[in-house]
């Protein structure tokens, strides 16, 4: 599918401009356009980098669209009606424009999980992949209401782990404006105290170091952006990038916090898959895919290898280190009791309990870190300051 930016006028003499549509070819874009009853005036394919900017739907969106979804299945509506409703509910432009291509895709008899396709990733493969399985096994307004319920708790997670975050990021903010605040407002007053004896060790190495940065400001900055820059930049090499993902499952003290919070994200997409017919080794493969961890990803390519080869997920997983054995053991229960959704669904509820711990724990461990190093930057300066400071009033006297 390839995507067009349009300008177009219909019948009424309404203008639409710079809008979006998605087609087969320029002869599909230009019938999909007579039939809205338009007049297209200039049109465009969009480039691979602007398609990449099409709006894409955060768990809270994907949450509130899914519950009025799951409600008009639930009351009868058809789903062509209940995506015209939906349509028109949408507040945002792109959004709406989304929906009513949708909307239109259905209504000419394209499936709902090949409408979702079609949005370049406007909508996850985790929603793609159980819009599927609800239309093949009928029960699509079930699958409507699992995936509120997965995007409410996701959305929920994640609302608590930027409102756990924002304690140290402004205290991170505070600890930078402190530095910058003693080295470029508070010793330069103290500079016409000193004489030149004074001005040796750790005082004339702050000194020159105030000096250079009131100076140079601008070059502080370009280095700041600079490290910021290359640390982003490296992360999107695929080496790198493995080796960043591994540090976090098996760093010192974190890395356990942070495996902890991957287990309830895992347990939880692999029951709401599995659960709703997806084949396991495809359920295994997105809930893995997921994680966003490129470590976990890799490790998981041996894991659906050996479950295609008969092998029990369990041992599979085992074999990986990454999930805690008690997450194993639970996985071998299910499976030997063939209620492997059921336990799973149980032990995800457990996992994402365990996860606000974690991610208050690592928080905690985050703000020490902080005051530490805002406690040391005063005390060098003082340390630097005060023997100097004292000197020059004994001179004085």
């Amino acid at each position: 599918m390839k995507t067009f930016i349009y300008t177009a006028t219909d019948v009424q003499g309404n203008t639409v401009k710079n809008a979006r549509m998605t087609a087969e070819d320029v002869n599909d874009f230009l019938e999909k356009i007579h039939e809205k009853g338009m007049f297209c005036s200039s049109y465009k394919e969009a480039s691979a980098k602007s398609s990449n900017t099409l709006h894409k739907f955060t768990t809270k969106e994907l949450s509130n669209d899914c519950r009025q979804l799951s409600a008009m299945l639930t009351s009868g509506l058809t789903l062509v009606k209940a995506l015209d409703i939906l349509h028109k509910e949408q507040e945002k432009k792109a959004q709406k424009q989304i929906y009513q291509e949708i909307y239109e895709e259905v209504q000419k008899g394209q499936s709902f999980s090949d409408a979702l396709k079609m949005q370049q990733g406007a909508f996850p493969n985790f929603m793609i992949s159980m819009v599927q399985a609800g239309e093949a096994s009928g029960s699509l307004d079930v699958i409507a209401k699992r995936l509120e319920d997965n995007y409410a708790k996701e959305s929920k997670l994640n609302n608590k782990i930027k409102g756990a975050l924002m304690y140290p990021i402004i205290l991170a903010v505070l600890c930078v404006a402190i530095v910058v605040a003693l080295f470029t407002f508070i010793m330069p007053t103290f500079k016409d105290l000193m004489t030149e004896d004074d001005m040796k060790g750790i005082t004339g190495a702050l000194f020159t170091f105030s000096d250079s940065l009131i100076a140079n400001w601008y070059i502080y900055v370009a280095v700041v952006l600079a490290v910021i820059f290359v640390v982003k930049y490296s992360l999107k090499i695929p080496s790198v990038r493995y080796k960043f993902d591994k540090l976090k499952c098996k760093g010192p003290g974190f890395g356990k916090l942070v495996v902890k919070v991957y287990t309830g994200k895992f347990a939880r997409t692999l029951s709401s898959l599995y659960s709703s017919g997806i084949p396991m080794v495809e359920a295994i493969e997105r809930s893995a895919a997921i994680l966003n961890n490129d470590y976990i990803q890799k490790a998981f390519e041996t894991v659906v290898d050996e479950v295609k080869q008969g092998e029990q997920l369990s041992v599979s997983i085992q074999r990986t280190g990454i999930f805690e054995s008690m997450f194993v053991s639970i996985i071998y229960v299910g499976e030997e009791s063939g209620a492997l959704d059921t336990i799973l669904t149980k032990s995800a509820e457990f996992y994402e309990d365990e996860s606000d711990s974690a991610i208050q724990r690592l928080v905690g461990m985050i703000e020490p870190v902080m005051i530490i190093f805002m406690g040391a930057a005063i005390g060098f300066v003082i340390a630097g300051i005060l023997p100097a400071l004292y000197n020059s009033m004994e001179n004085i006297q």
